[in-house]
């Protein structure tokens, strides 16, 4: 069955309860073809979801660049491609995802305490041929999200079955190579899905970059939306060199080229072992769903940001390893009722996790040889969360979703310098409230209120001494709050056009900034953003969709500083524009507009980022049901511009002790091409 659901509207499914036209229901409400209205299915102007079809010709250059289906979100690479991408939302530099929340297949992507940055969330696993949609939300009015959500969260579903086999070749520009084989068979009273993908690419890079990744899923499933199971392994392993964010200067005096690099034996290797299942189940006492999972992890990272600054001999190149066994798992049950003799839908749920870090630590090195240790931990951190939500329909036109929230926290650290070890529990407790008024000529209203939080790395907040100085340091809060407030309104009132605009607002107690010469995420001042959200969908043809995305967002530091008030890397303007034509005489394809606009890169605004705007383009055809051949062209007008830019200080060869402050920045990638052969079998 063919389902074409609009880019930034939710589709309801037995995994959840649903309104549908006023009517509260349990059961799936299915949209098929292209649906007239879906207004009425989702609880703010920001939620919505992005369906098999819409991925399909997207073109993608890295799997993490997934996630820029939702709209308003940016997703950039300042290393190698084996490394988490870097994430822009909201009026955040994300890092690597210290405040947007990711899951695939009922799975946390995101790792508190990693190695490299708080809440790194590596995409590199995913296989987009495999995923069904993703479901996102943004703010903190969801209170079934938690740590890492309060600007977003986006859910990855993958597939239980295939409508057919999938066998595909692909060759491309600097030596990129892609295999992959995927299917599902009946097995007993289920089904048994397998996919397998090999991939290399060395990049434009003057170190070439000999990105080799190796996937793997199998998945048993029986059952249906509404009452079933699934297990799944998959396994990820990754290797790479990598070709960090250079100095402006170094580029202007010719030491290196536009894809050189300081340090050529930067780069890393990881791997990513998952064991899960999820199991659901819709009776006259409601809907019960729960996952359990397990995940084995390891990451070796090697970067040089500051080049000769702490040591003129050897080099700044540092490590960063992480080795760590999560487990986890959700239950949750939803049923329908009244409160004061209105139909409510009430939810209750409970979610765990524990991250058992073996070892989680930064040493110095040289050429990957390790000289010597900063500090090395092993970590406990576990967590225990519950939650209610009711949603009422007070009045034909008017219904409320309630929630409440709250998180419970150990930290347990034991680092190689005694002074570093301790033991914290910290708890926090989030209210949610949405108001939703509507519809009105195919038109709804939204009034969206909600706390949030993000959890600092454990290692912060048992600190006394720092390990590189052994001067006192002092400890961080191990879970800062986030409060969030958003108006919004959606509509289908034009036939085949679906659009949506908020305005929301977001405090943060503490903000989580990169810093580049430690390499990671620290805590710093309370900030507050605004903005505004504009996402359109229309679909003028059953073959051609047309989607437009524009976000605009202020984020200042709200204390007094004489440094200045701006945040570093705050994304402030941010455009996606594109255009999906399916099966129009045998051709298919996408061509696609993404402007990633200007950002203050240090407090006082004195100096900034320029701002890049890209064009890629897929094309196909379908040579009959069962073969078809499509070509991808990234950055179709060869444009010049960065990947992504810092501001802080180096030090070259030759250069004074105290070094350089200066922009450091990662080119785009030039205009590459990749082909690919796609049977359906």
């Amino acid at each position: 069955m063919r389902y074409e659901l609009f880019l930034f509207l939710p589709i309801v499914t037995s995994f959840s309860s649903a309104w549908a036209g006023g009517i509260q229901t349990l059961e799936a409400v299915e949209v098929v073809g292209h649906a007239e209205n879906l207004v009425g299915m989702s609880d703010t102007a920001s939620q919505g979801t992005v369906t098999a079809k819409q991925i399909e010709n997207r073109p993608l250059l890295r799997p993490g660049e997934l996630l820029e289906a939702v709209p308003g979100v940016i997703v950039t690479q300042h290393s190698g491609d084996g490394k988490a991408n870097q994430y822009f939302l909201r009026g955040f530099n994300l890092d690597h995802g210290t405040d947007l929340a990711v899951t695939v297949a009922g799975m946390p992507v995101n790792l508190p305490t990693d190695g490299h940055g708080q809440g790194y969330a590596d995409l590199n696993f995913l296989i987009p041929e495999l995923v069904t949609r993703m479901q996102y939300k943004k703010g903190p009015y969801y209170a079934d999200e938690g740590d890492f959500s309060a600007a977003g969260a986006v859910r990855v579903d993958y597939a239980e079955t295939l409508k057919s086999g999938i066998a595909e070749i692909g060759a491309g520009s600097w030596g990129h190579r892609r295999l992959l084989a995927a299917d599902s068979v009946k097995a007993g009273a289920g089904s048994l899905l397998y996919a397998a993908e090999y991939f290399h690419n060395d990049g434009p890079w003057e170190t070439p970059e000999d990105y080799r990744r190796l996937n793997a899923v199998l998945r048993y499933s029986r059952g249906d939306g509404r009452n079933g199971f699934n297990l799944t392994a998959m396994a990820y392993r990754g290797t790479w060199d990598s070709t960090d964010q250079v100095p402006q200067r170094a580029l202007d005096a010719g030491l290196i080229g536009r894809y050189g690099t300081l340090d050529p034996s930067d780069g890393g290797e990881t791997h990513r072992y998952s064991l899960s299942g999820e199991w659901r189940r819709t009776g006259v006492h409601g809907t019960t769903r729960a996952n359990a999972y397990l995940i084995d992890y390891r990451l070796n990272l090697f970067s040089n940001f500051t080049y000769f600054l702490d040591n003129p001999v050897r080099g700044d190149q540092f490590a960063q390893a992480d080795d760590r066994l999560t487990a986890g798992g959700a239950v949750s049950h939803a049923w329908l009722g009244k409160l004061a003799g209105r139909d409510t839908e009430h939810t209750l749920g409970v979610q765990f996790r524990r991250d058992h870090i073996r070892n989680v630590a930064l040493y110095n090195t040289e050429a990957r040889q390790r000289w010597s240790t900063t500090r090395e931990d092993r970590v406990d951190q576990s967590s225990v969360s519950l939650y209610y939500q009711n949603a009422t329909q007070w009045m034909e036109k008017f219904r409320t979703v309630a929630g409440l929230r709250g998180d419970f926290y150990r930290f347990d650290v034991a680092s190689s310098l005694a002074a570093n070890s301790g033991q914290v529990d910290d708890r926090i407790f989030s209210p949610k409230l949405s108001f939703v008024f509507g519809p009105w000529a195919r038109t709804e209203y939204y009034l969206n209120l909600g706390h949030g939080f993000h959890s600092n790395d454990a290692r912060g907040a048992t600190i006394t001494v720092d390990p590189k100085t052994l001067a006192a340091a002092d400890k961080v809060t191990p879970l800062v709050r986030a409060r969030g407030s958003e108006i919004g309104v959606r509509t289908a009132f034009i036939p085949n056009l679906q659009s949506s605009l908020a305005l929301w607002r977001l405090d943060i107690d503490s903000e989580l900034l990169f810093v580049g010469d430690a390499g990671t995420t620290e805590p710093s001042r309370p900030s507050r953003r605004v903005g505004i959200e504009w996402a359109n969908y229309w679909t003028p043809a059953p073959w051609l969709t047309v989607d437009a995305d524009l976000a605009w967002s202020r984020a200042r530091f709200i204390d007094d500083d004489p440094t200045g008030n701006r945040i570093p890397g705050a994304i402030e303007k941010t455009a996606s524009v594109g255009v999906a034509v399916e099966n129009y005489r045998n051709f298919f394809g996408g061509l696609r507009l993404r402007y990633f606009g200007p950002r203050a890169l240090v407090e006082d605004d004195s100096v900034r980022s320029s701002s890049s705007t890209l064009v890629n383009a897929r094309v196909g055809y379908r040579f009959d049901k069962k073969a078809r051949l499509a070509l991808e062209v990234y950055n179709l007008f060869d444009r010049e511009v960065s990947d992504i830019d810092y501001y802080y200080t180096s030090r070259l060869a030759g250069e004074a002790a105290a070094g350089v402050a200066d922009i450091h920045t990662h080119p785009a990638e030039p205009r590459s091409f990749r082909l690919s052969l796609t049977l359906d079998y």
